[in-house]
This record gives C-alpha cells, sequence and structure tokens, in this order.
C-alpha cells in the first residue's frame, strides 16, 4: 500500500505541472530531487563528473517525459531515482566498453609494432592520418554508426536509438563499415 504524504502529493503535482511546461515548477523538481539523484548516480558511476552528466541528463529526460508521467504508476522521486539508476548503469557500461576497447587497440598495436621506437612514434600521426581519411571513404550511415559507437562510445543500443533505426540495421553498419575500414587500411599501414 503506497502511503502518500504530503511531501509525495507536492511531488505528483509539481510533476503534473512539469508535464504543463511548467519552469518553476521544474525547478522545485530539481531542488527537491538533485541531491538525492546525484547521490545515486556517484555511488553506480563512483566518478563526479560522470555523475554529473548522467544527473543532467536524467533532468532533461524528465522534462520531456513529464506529460507521460502517470501518479498511479509510483511516486515521481522513485521514478527519477529509477531513471537515475538505469542512465548511470548505461552510462557505466559505456565507459566500461570504452576501455576495453582502448585496451584492445593498445594490445593490437603492440601485437603490430612490437619494437615500438621513437621513429614509430613519429609515424602514428601519418596512421592517424590514413585512419581518417579511410574512414571519410565509408558511406555516411556506416560512418556515423562508427564514429557514434568507437568516438562518441555510445553502445549499439543507444545508437540505434539515436538514429531511429533498428538494432540490427545499426550492428549491420558498424560491420560492414569495420570491414571496409579494414581494406582500406591494410594495403597503406
Amino acid at each position: 500500500m503506497d502511503k502518500k504524504g504530503p511531501d509525495s502529493e507536492l511531488e505528483v503535482f509539481l510533476m503534473q505541472r512539469v508535464g504543463k511546461r511548467d519552469q518553476g515548477s521544474f525547478t522545485q523538481l530539481y531542488e527537491r530531487f538533485s541531491g538525492v539523484l546525484f547521490t545515486t548516480a556517484l555511488h553506480v558511476l563512483g566518478n563526479q563528473e560522470a555523475a554529473e552528466d548522467v544527473m543532467q541528463e536524467v533532468f532533461v529526460a524528465i522534462w520531456e517525459k513529464a506529460p507521460l508521467y502517470d501518479s498511479v504508476r509510483g511516486k515521481p522521486l522513485t521514478w527519477a531515482v529509477t531513471m537515475t539508476r538505469h542512465k548511470a548503469i548505461d552510462r557505466l557500461r559505456s565507459l566500461q566498453r570504452k576501455g576495453v576497447l582502448h585496451d584492445r587497440v593498445e594490445r593490437e598495436a603492440k601485437i603490430l609494432e612490437p619494437h615500438e621506437t621513437s621513429a614509430d612514434e613519429v609515424d602514428a600521426g601519418e596512421k592517424a592520418k590514413i585512419v581518417r581519411q579511410a574512414v571519410m571513404q565509408l558511406s555516411p550511415t556506416q560512418r556515423e554508426a562508427i564514429e557514434l559507437a568507437f568516438f562518441a562510445g555510445l553502445s549499439q543500443a543507444e545508437i540505434a536509438g539515436r538514429l531511429r533505426e533498428p538494432l540490427g540495421t545499426v550492428k549491420a553498419r558498424i560491420r560492414r563499415g569495420m570491414m571496409r575500414l579494414k581494406e582500406i587500411v591494410s594495403p597503406r599501414l
């Protein structure tokens, strides 16, 4: 049984007002929720900057989704905390994927160049140029998907959402784009 006290009733009222684009109510919700949401994100991420980014994403989502909020399904704070936890976990997974990708690239670079010297370091700029040129040769859809995956650190599901494309389409674009990059870059490196 959900007990609704004065705080909960005020939060429901504020959420309904935010759903009608009342900026004053949004400010009040921010003041009421920001501490709890920041702490939730920080607990998951362990990084203040990342937690602040997640909190900003959550408040943007609250502003956008407030018209859809249904008080019968739960309290506004519970809804916001749940959203924060989901976004923080998504961010953590994205950061972990970036770290894994970075580690993988470093390992592969060491395999290709086991005797790295200062002369090899000079070549790094040239190789980066070759890769940039190769990326520009991809189709616009492949390039966009690869840039979002590897440079923006988005998951394939996040890319599908951002591009409003099916997940399978995004996966195929990234796979074909990576195969094409290999074809273009391998002979030049």
